[in-house]
């Protein structure tokens, strides 16, 4: 006899509820950042935010490829095959992807000086970068290790692992940042030490505890699985950067006219991304779940967890929506007690509030799609939406109609919706082909 709906909707929730605990941990991480910068001195939260929209395009690239690392195994133990020696490669990998992250994040600082942000942050901008960059080895650590364990189902120590980096984050910042005791304060190159700290902790942390759980030895570098990876990660690559270079353009773009707007898409960056973890979670449980189901040929779970997912990520953000509409001030005061930053941001969660479900829908679709292995018409919606629409709609309403930052994110919104559109289509597209080929077996 075969599950029921709500036998579906228990096991996505069961496996994302963890994942999800770590997702919120990462962004409260973020969030850290921000709460820290912005009690500290308003400049330096627009250094750190500008600092951020460039860079975060980087490590962004490196996280994609690396999350190709759970549908992968996931599809392998589906079919029945093994996945452990894939514990050190995997390592491996994440750091390679480390390393060019780094000196790719350091040829950005060249870019910074010409854009032509104020001059008064510009320093504050390059040291944060500079030091930043060291972040990579540890985040993408934590990160690849994370990816290993989701395609056992393993997921609530790597993630309780995030949670207590909240708190360990916090506290480092405002310490490092204000100074504590012997410690002088070192403002913006204090939060810059707490973020490379912080992913260091967390990255070793999780390769302690898989060297227990596992009792893994060291085997030999698959260079297969290399290209295995590089092929499912690279248009999550492409797609992820894609969404970022469309968010981030906003705090760039804006951030010329005024810093004020960099700071304020910070923290409407921040309050976005709060939502947007759990249908990210969930998303990464579709994934594992349709990968498992694809590897061992099972159709049935394959479009049961896709429907599920879609279902609990739009009506978990309709709800999200709906409070961002009901208290938007509220939000908005949570990260800064600037009058002109609340005055620019709550006009814009209306819209915040209304690109909730698209998110949702987008995010779900792009979990079935990395679940196929059939991550290239996820880059392709990203590049169509964000890109194409996006930032040409974003930027049309902003500057042509002098809508400024709240136009760019009405363009966002309507790009958001496309993406999921496009993703809808390309799913029930490969369905019905793995249907048919099902059927000539």
């Amino acid at each position: 006899m075969g599950k029921n709906i709500k036998t579906y909707t228990k096991e996505l929730i069961q496996l994302a509820l963890p994942i999800i605990m770590g997702h919120i941990g990462f962004t409260f991480i973020m969030a850290g950042d921000v709460f820290v910068a912005g009690k500290y001195s308003t400049d330096v939260l627009a250094a750190v935010s500008l600092s951020g929209a460039i860079t975060s395009l980087v490590f962004m690239f490196g996280i994609g490829l690396i999350v190709s690392v759970s549908p992968v195994l996931s599809n392998r133990l589906g079919a029945r095959k093994s996945t452990k020696k894939f514990f050190y490669p995997t390592i491996l990998f994440s750091q390679i992807v480390a390393i060019v992250t780094m000196f790719a994040i350091w040829g950005t600082i060249p870019v910074m000086e010409r854009i032509g942000f104020n001059p008064n942050i510009i320093s504050d901008i390059k040291i944060y970068t500079f030091i930043f960059g060291f972040s990579s080895f540890g985040a993408y650590l934590h990160a690849a290790l994370k990816e290993f364990l989701q395609a056992y189902e393993i997921v609530f120590f790597p993630n309780f692992i995030a949670i207590l980096g909240i708190f360990l984050n916090i506290a480092l910042n405002w310490i490092l940042t204000f100074g504590f005791g012997p410690i002088p304060s070192l403002g913006v190159v204090g939060l810059a030490i707490a973020s490379v700290l912080i992913r260091t902790i967390m990255g070793l942390g999780l390769f302690i505890f898989c060297l227990y759980y596992f009792n893994l030895k060291y085997q030999r570098i698959n260079n297969k699985y290399y290209s295995v990876l590089i092929k499912v990660g690279l248009p999550i690559s492409v797609a992820v950067t894609l969404e970022f270079l469309a968010f981030n353009s906003m705090a760039i773009l804006m951030g010329r006219v005024n810093s004020n707007y960099a700071a304020a898409q910070n923290i409407l960056n921040v309050i976005s991304s709060a939502s947007f973890m759990v249908p990210l979670s969930i998303s990464n449980a579709i994934a594992v779940k349709v990968g498992f189901a694809n590897g061992a040929g099972n159709l049935e779970d394959v479009k049961k967890y896709g429907f599920v997912g879609v279902g609990l990520s739009v009506g978990f953000m309709a709800i999200c929506g709906i409070f961002y509409a009901l208290f938007p001030q509220v939000f908005a005061g949570i990260f800064t007690n600037d009058k002109n930053l609340i005055d620019i941001i709550v006009p814009i969660m209306y819209i915040v509030a209304a690109f909730q479900c698209f998110d949702g829908l987008q995010a779900s679709c792009g979990g079935i799609l990395k679940g196929l292995k059939k991550t290239f018409m996820v880059s392709v919606a990203n590049f169509i939406g964000y890109i194409l629409i996006g930032i040409s709609l974003g930027s049309y309403l902003a500057f042509k109609m002098h809508l400024n930052l709240f136009g760019f994110w009405i363009g966002i919104a309507i790009s958001s919706a496309c993406v999921g559109l496009v993703l809808i289509i390309e799913i029930l597209k490969t369905y019905n082909k793995l249907k048919r080929e099902a059927n000539l077996k």
